[in-house]
């Protein structure tokens, strides 16, 4: 593309799926979801088109994605989905990324999608903590992408993304469900759904 428009293939192939599964959680709710990491901006535009009665607001933290995200929003124009807002995830208190979102009712759903494999695992520990204290009563956590099981791969093609992401960053990695459950309880939230999904990912849905 010749435009700030961002164009992610794997966004594209996954974004039917994950809708599928998010549409049991979300289809006839209204209220405000919080999307961390959004990248292009391809997925909060697709969930913004397919549950017009929610609000989006996508958040990331590098420029340039932002740029995509609201692109995409300029050429489409969906008039529930926000401008992007730059949002360190990794902050103690998340501030004025959060402004104007919900702020009595908390928020319908937080989603983050291919997010804690591509940071270090306190990104993880720290969106589970503000997850429990931003989300509404019915509110729910929505996480996608490959995790272990009891400590191992699910399949050899995942033992060797974990490798090519170590050798890109120690910190990073396939995460284990287990452990995400066990700080998601820690902060008061239930891991309440885990559902297999394509291309050996999964979807985790958590909520109080």
């Amino acid at each position: 593309m010749n435009d700030l428009r961002l164009d992610f293939p794997a966004t594209g192939r996954n974004s039917q799926a994950i809708c599928d599964v998010l549409s049991s959680y979300l289809t006839g709710k209204t209220g405000d979801v919080l999307e961390i990491g959004s990248g292009s901006g391809q997925h909060a535009l697709y969930f913004a088109n397919n549950f017009p009665l929610l609000t989006f607001w996508p958040t990331d933290i590098e420029p340039h994605h932002l740029a995509s995200i609201d692109a995409w929003q300029t050429e489409i124009g969906l008039t529930n989905l926000r401008p992007a807002k730059s949002l360190d995830a990794l902050r103690a208190h998340w501030g004025l990324g959060l402004k104007g979102m919900a702020p009595e009712t908390g928020l319908a759903a937080i989603i983050c999608i291919n997010v804690i494999h591509i940071s270090p695992w306190a990104l993880a520990e720290q969106l589970l903590q503000r997850a429990a204290h931003h989300l509404g009563a019915d509110g729910f956590l929505y996480f996608y992408g490959p995790y272990k099981r009891g400590g191992k791969h699910t399949t050899e093609s995942n033992a060797r993304f974990d490798l090519s992401l170590k050798a890109k960053d120690p910190a990073w990695g396939v995460r284990d469900i287990e452990e995400v459950e066990k700080i998601a309880a820690e902060n008061g939230l239930l891991l309440r759904h885990i559902i297999e999904m394509p291309a050996n990912n999964f979807s985790l849905v958590l909520t109080r």
